[in-house]
Formats: structure tokens, C-alpha cells, sequence
């Protein structure tokens, strides 16, 4: 499952805002590539990324259109709305669960975010049929700790759980042996079926495409990222990057992808000129 947040992770860097003409644009280019999830934006954050979201809600068809929200009341409930004409929503929710955000960004217990995490996944999935958990700052959490927070988010119906690696501090063998790990640990949904256990790459280390590729192996079966690598500081996992890595190694990884190679070219071409940064000549 590819999962592309190029419309609100990669819109995080400095220099890479669109209007929502341009956001809609590039969300039919990303439904021509194939990607399964399409993270049209944060909707809380203002009313233009209300009104993004809202109106790629209406015209997506081939691929989910999800929704970014913190585990508050509020953010679920105005992403909900915000997703309300999508033919396939997902409403994505998510909290730290590292000690050093828990203490320093949020100021709450360990026992605080897990009671935030149940009520907001569980309006969540009152308001949506189908809802992903994000665990941020996830590689530098305790481990089981870590493993509590995503199974408290399943329980609570959660079809996808969520592993960021949210300042690009791992490493490949870091990665696929706690994706290993949680894929042994992690409860099954009510109706006995598993979950989707996801990662979500950053790339500050240089090992972001490297650590995606590891989750894989190591049993994780949706990968997060964005056209071209855009993001916060060294940015996000470059989609394609891990896509041609799937296809041009497919016995190695196990792994195939839904994705149009045909429209990749185009697709990052699309996304440099929207965002006006050239990809370099020696860009994979």
C-alpha cells in the first residue's frame, strides 16, 4: 500500500506551499500514479486546509483520501467533515509517544496518552469506516510502550497502525527489528484479520528510502512518503525511490505495488514545478 503525503507532510518544507488549485491538480496526477492513499491535508490548521481537503474529497475516486488529526474531539471531528463527500475516507489520527515529546511537547503521562489515544480512535471510527493510527516519534519510544499505544488504538478499531520514524533518527537494522517485533506482538482487529502495520520515513540520516525497504522485509505492508522526497529539514521518504526499489527487486522484497511506472516521470515533474525546486540531475 503506498501511501502519499505530499499535499501535507511534504507541504511542511520551507519553500513548498500550493494553492489549493495547484493541491488539486497534483491529488489527480497522485490518483493517476495509483497510489492507494492520497493525505490530502490537515484540516484543523486553518480553513484553506479545510477547503483543500474538501474539495479533493470531491473529486478523488481511485484512491482513499485521508485526513490528518491530533487525538482531540475537535481535530476528529473537522477532519471528518472536511472528508465527508470522499467516495473512500480515512481519518488519520496521531500522538507522540516518545517520553521526551510526551514530557517536553504534549506534557502528559504515559497513561494520559493512552486514554487520549482509545476515546479519539474510537470517535474516529464512529465518524469514518476506515481509520489509521500514527504513533509520532515512534523508533525513539520505549519499546513497549510503543506497543501498547498501537494496540490500544486497535482495540479501539483502528485498521492501520502506524510506525514514523519522525525525525529520521534510525537505522535499516534498527527498523525491520522492530517492525519484525511488533508483527509478532500486535492484537488482531475484532473480525481476527490483521492489521496494516505502516511506516513512515524521514530522511535526516540519509536512510530513509534504506529503512522503508527494511519495514518491508520485515513484514510491514504500507509505506508513507512523498513524490520527490519533499519534507520538513531532509525530508520525507522519496516514493518512487521505494517503488522502482519494489519493482526492479521483487524476489528480494516480496512486495508489489498498484503503481502506473509510467506516471512516475510525470508525477515529479508535476511536483517540481508546482513547489519551483528543480530535482537535481543525479536524483535516482
Amino acid at each position: 500500500c503506498i501511501f502519499d503525503t505530499t499535499l501535507r507532510d511534504g507541504e511542511q518544507a520551507p519553500g513548498c506551499t500550493m494553492n489549493p488549485g495547484e493541491k488539486l491538480a497534483l491529488a489527480k496526477q497522485l490518483e493517476r500514479l495509483g497510489v492507494d492513499v492520497i493525505e490530502a491535508g490537515f484540516p484543523v490548521a486553518s480553513p484553506d486546509d479545510f477547503a483543500a481537503v474538501n474539495e479533493i474529497a470531491k473529486i478523488i475516486t481511485g484512491s482513499a483520501v485521508a485526513a490528518l488529526c491530533r487525538a482531540v474531539a475537535k481535530d476528529v471531528e473537522t477532519a471528518a467533515k472536511a472528508l465527508a463527500p470522499a467516495k473512500n475516507p480515512r481519518l488519520h489520527v496521531f500522538i507522540a509517544t516518545s517520553d521526551l515529546h510526551l514530557r517536553e511537547k504534549l506534557g502528559i503521562t504515559r497513561e494520559k496518552a493512552l486514554e487520549m489515544i482509545a476515546e479519539s480512535v474510537a470517535l474516529a471510527c464512529t465518524l469514518c469506516r476506515d481509520v489509521e493510527f500514527s504513533a509520532e516519534d515512534a523508533t525513539r519510544s520505549d519499546r513497549e510502550f510503543l506497543l501498547a499505544a498501537l494496540n490500544t488504538a486497535i482495540d479501539a478499531g483502528a485498521a492501520t497502525v502506524n510506525v514514523p520514524d519522525t525525525v529520521g533518527y534510525t537505522t535499516p537494522e534498527e527498523m525491520g527489528d522492530l517492525i519484525a517485533w511488533l508483527k509478532k506482538n500486535l492484537h488482531r482487529k475484532k473480525d481476527g484479520a490483521e492489521v496494516t502495520l505502516s511506516v513512515h520515513c524521514h530522511n535526516d540520516l540519509g536512510m530513509a528510502v534504506a529503512n522503508s525497504l527494511a519495514a518491508i522485509r520485515a513484514g510491514a505492508s504500507q509505506v508513507e512518503g512523498t513524490i520527490n522526497g519533499i519534507g520538513e529539514r531532509a525530508g520525507n521518504v522519496a516514493l518512487e525511490e521505494v517503488i522502482m526499489a519494489l519493482d526492479t527487486r521483487g524476489p528480494l522484497y516480496q512486495a508489489e505495488t498498484g503503481i502506473d511506472l509510467k506516471q512516475i516521470y510525470r508525477t515529479c515533474r508535476l511536483v517540481s514545478t508546482v513547489i519551483g525546486q528543480k530535482i537535481p540531475p543525479h536524483k535516482p
